[in-house]
């Protein structure tokens, strides 16, 4: 599957030097990181809310979907801060043999 996320990765690098009139993904970064961000943003709550679906419905192919565009945003963030998917696995992996309760108290800062 990262197989996937690295043709992806260099769609997403080679079109983000593309013109703008001509790619949505250089449209994007031309628009700048608020743009991109305001898509995430727009993206998750589609995703919540075919997530709430598919439970009430049993068919998740539209959250699958949403999952789908929601990721390809998120990728794009990464992009546009000269970060690609690799930083998001290596931290996945970097977890793996952690309880996620323990990662998480990790990151809390003492008050």
């Amino acid at each position: 599957m990262s197989d996937v996320l690295a043709q992806l990765q260099r769609v997403l690098e080679e079109r983000r030097h593309a013109d703008p009139q001509s790619s949505y993904v250089a449209s994007l970064h031309a628009k700048g990181l608020n743009k991109i961000l305001e898509k995430v943003g727009e993206e998750s709550v589609e995703t919540l809310l075919a997530a709430k679906d598919a439970e009430r419905s049993g068919d998740t192919s539209e959250l699958v979907y949403e999952t789908a565009d929601l990721w390809f945003h998120s990728l794009v963030m990464l992009s546009h801060l000269g970060l690609s998917h690799e930083a998001v696995l290596a931290e996945l992996a970097r977890r793996f043999n952690m309880s996620g309760l323990d990662e998480k108290a990790s990151r809390q800062v003492d008050s």
